[in-house]
Order: C-alpha cells, then structure tokens, then sequence
C-alpha cells in the first residue's frame, strides 16, 4: 500500500477517534448543565473536514510524490494537538459546549494562545495536502476552513465572554 494512502487512513482514523472522544465529552457536560451553541455551523465543519481528507486521498496519483519537509510540520502539529485535548481533558469536544460554572482552562497552550486548536487546524488543513503536493486543495480548503474558523470563533468567544 502507497505511504500516502496510509497516512491519510491514519489521519482518518484519529478524526473518528476525536470525534467519539468529543462526543462522549459532550454527552457528560450537557447531563452537568452545560450549553451548546453554534449547532449552525457544527454540520458544516463535519463536512469541511470530510470533504478535505477525501479530496486529498481522491486527487492522488498513483505514485504521488511525498514532501517530507510539510509532512514532518503536520506530525508536529499533531503533539500539538495531543497537548490541546490533554489540557481540556474533559472539557474538549469538537462541538461549542460551555459549562456556565465552570473556569476557563488556562494551562497547556491556553497560557499562550486563546485558541490554540484552531491555529493547529490551520496549518493542518494547508500541510496535508502540500504533503502530496496538492497545492490547489490547500489553497481551497485553507479559504473555506478560514471561513467557517471565523464564524466558529465569533459564537464561541461570544459563549466564553460571560465566563472571562
């Protein structure tokens, strides 16, 4: 089997992973009264995602070619984005959940960054596909995951602001 196609199966696989880490951490918050907000949006990051690694795995060659140097970017995004699920522990879903009593996490990489997750997302959307020099579909899904990051953090900066 091509290399490509194995890390792609393994970068599908920890998605599904996250997602039933998420959604188990989310079932657990809303039975201790939290709220979820921007379910408009939630299908539409699903899909991005989706749509993302299945566009990559469909646009290789048969042979395609490997980039190490933005390959070797994405695994380090990936111990930081271990280090972001760790730091919220059962806080982190892929859902906008907050937990009205609960205090803002503040360790890990929320002592530096406010949203840490996403400025991984970003370069995950961009790296992957360069990995395979799939250059058109890192400028594509960048732009569109650019979109829907900026609608995604407005409602949830407008959830955590009563908890700031």
């Amino acid at each position: 089997m091509n290399l490509a196609y194995v890390i792609i199966a393994a970068v599908l696989l920890q998605r599904i992973a996250e997602l039933l880490y998420g959604e188990r951490n989310t079932r657990a918050l809303l039975a201790r009264g939290a709220v979820e907000v921007g379910r408009g949006h939630y299908p539409l990051m699903v899909l991005l995602h989706a749509s993302w690694l299945s566009a990559i795995a469909l646009a290789l060659p048969r042979e395609p070619t490997t980039h190490w140097f933005p390959l070797a970017l994405y695994a380090v995004l990936q111990i930081g984005r271990v280090w972001v699920i760790a730091s919220l522990g059962p806080y982190w879903t892929t859902r906008i959940v907050t937990l009205p009593d609960a205090p803002l996490v503040r360790t890990g990489p929320y002592r530096y960054f406010r949203h840490p997750n996403y400025l991984i997302v970003i370069g995950e959307i961009a790296l992957l596909p360069l990995a395979f020099d799939e250059w058109r579909l890192a400028a594509i899904f960048s732009a569109l995951n650019l979109a829907l990051l900026a609608w995604r953090v407005r409602e949830e900066e407008a959830a955590l602001s009563a908890r700031r």
